[in-house]
């Protein structure tokens, strides 16, 4: 299945000037509601979290927006990455363990600054790829019934359409108590590729421990 998973995606996403992304298909014993989140990921649910390998940069934020901004969207505000939501959580204090595939993806995206999506491979449909928003195109992120508008964006879609984002993922693909597949794509502008690798190295390490069976790949492979 890792190929015809990959394979659209990557393609889709390498015809898009300016981004890299990386893949992490990972497949658990049990359902997430009885996969404990790992001490090395709840330790790292902090900004001063010792002995990980990426760090906060500056650079690396403002790279990551204007890679959002290439179709005409606005990363700020309500609208900002994923990535840095995190950091304004952590540093409120209020960045809590969810499950152990959201909990790694938040882990590893507050310290590397790259976006993170992370789906619910049961509540796809295939093939998935990558594209970018329309004018029209908007869903639903909470189970509150809020939407995103996603003209210009970046965004994963399935056959049913855009499914998750660089900024906020869609409430009908969002991993839940009884996932046991998860797919992560690392949203990264293309000059920074080396951290891209870093973080999905870091990250399938993350889900190994948590006894995941993990995939991985970039679009620079």
């Amino acid at each position: 299945m890792t190929n015809s998973l990959f394979d659209p995606i990557l393609d889709s996403a390498r015809s898009i000037p300016g981004l890299a992304v990386g893949l992490l298909a990972a497949r658990f014993e049990r359902p997430l509601a009885e996969t404990p989140t790992t001490p090395s990921i709840t330790d790292s649910l902090r900004l001063d979290a010792e002995a990980v390998p990426l760090e906060r940069d500056e650079a690396v934020r403002a790279a990551v927006r204007d890679l959002l901004r290439r179709d005409g969207y606005k990363p700020t505000g309500r609208g900002k990455p994923a990535s840095e939501y995190l950091v304004k959580a952590a540093e409120g204090g209020f960045l809590r363990p969810i499950n152990a595939a959201v909990d790694a993806c938040n882990v590893v995206s507050l310290h590397s600054g790259l976006p993170i999506s992370v789906v619910d491979l049961d509540r796809v449909r295939l093939p998935l790829s990558v594209g970018v928003g329309g004018p029209d195109d908007a869903y639903v992120f909470n189970t509150s019934g809020q939407e995103i508008r996603l003209a210009g964006l970046l965004g994963l879609r399935d056959a049913d359409g855009f499914c998750a984002n660089p900024v906020r993922d869609s409430q009908r693909t969002k991993t839940h108590d009884g996932t046991t597949q998860a797919l992560s794509v690392i949203w990264a502008p293309d000059q920074l590729s080396g951290r891209l690798e870093a973080a999905l190295a870091w990250y399938a390490d993350l889900g190994r421990a948590a006894g995941a069976v993990v995939a991985v790949v970039t679009s620079d492979d």
